[in-house]
């Protein structure tokens, strides 16, 4: 446990500033679909079956929106803020859908920082490979701590 290297850790509150922003690009491949939905155990026709998806007014298969949202919580947990912060309020819509093979767009930009409540507001747009508006939203995130010192003196081995 001591001697584990630790992966470094996102940008702390004091770091962030209003207008940061990011963009994170995914190809949706099979491989994607097939593992979420093999997760979730959800067999939707609209998400899998191109006969059904081609009678609806989708005209062809859609990635289910809480893969989108996996995406989106990905780049906040890995890009902005980075590793550490936890979603702690989401608000999504999605205009338009997302089709297999697509490509999603994600731009997350600050609008907000909040020091006393340890938040930071931000602003997620996706767009498919064509420009569309698939995804808008707005998250509360709380950004990760700094690490705390493991010593003695610190409290940390009260217990022993």
């Amino acid at each position: 446990m001591f001697t584990k290297k630790r992966k470094k850790l996102g940008k702390t509150i004091d770091t962030l500033k209003a207008g940061e922003k990011i963009s994170v690009e995914r190809k949706i491949e099979d491989r994607d679909l097939l593992l979420y939905l093999g997760f979730t155990d959800d067999a939707n026709p609209v998400y899998i079956q191109h006969d059904y998806a081609s009678r609806t007014p989708f005209e062809k298969p859609i990635v289910p929106n809480i893969m989108i949202n996996g995406y989106l919580s990905s780049a906040v947990s890995m890009s902005l803020p980075g590793p550490g912060s936890v979603i702690k309020k989401i608000s999504i819509s999605y205009p338009k859908p997302l089709y297999h093979y697509g490509t999603l767009n994600l731009e997350l930009e600050i609008s907000e920082v909040r020091h006393k409540e340890h938040l930071v507001l931000i602003k997620a747009t996706g767009k498919d490979g064509l420009g569309d508006l698939v995804l808008e939203g707005e998250l509360e995130v709380c950004p990760p701590y700094p690490w705390k010192p493991m010593t003695y003196d610190a409290g940390t081995f009260e217990n022993f």
